[in-house]
């Protein structure tokens, strides 16, 4: 069950970063193959213009790091649907209700 919440917390996470910081991201693609010229928008002042492969490695390393983290959460999604781990503990180490149905064989 932890595997379970852990993975849609993850994949949560991935998508709402993509939502809010994607945008950022997605204008170097389109400003290489439309125009050509690539403009660092952050600075108060006009925008400076610099190398498009510099902004289009931040574009891939940005949703490299977003894939990786939906991927990891879908890995430990089906380790935590598949796992036995959970429903195996022994009846000595159990806690909470149920768990003062223990053996008496001391």
């Amino acid at each position: 069950m932890r595997f379970i919440i852990l993975s849609v917390g993850l994949i949560f996470a991935g998508f709402l970063i993509l939502g809010v910081f994607g945008d950022d991201y997605q204008t170097a693609s389109i400003e290489a193959t439309e125009f050509g010229d690539c403009y660092d928008y952050d600075s108060k002042s006009n925008p400076v213009p610099i190398n498009c492969s510099i902004k289009i490695f931040d574009q891939v390393l940005f949703f490299g790091l977003v894939l990786a983290l939906i991927i990891v959460g879908i890995i430990v999604l089906i380790k935590g649907i598949r796992g036995k781990w959970d429903n195996e503990v022994k009846p000595e180490d159990m806690v909470g209700p149920g768990g003062d149905k223990k053996p008496d064989n001391q």
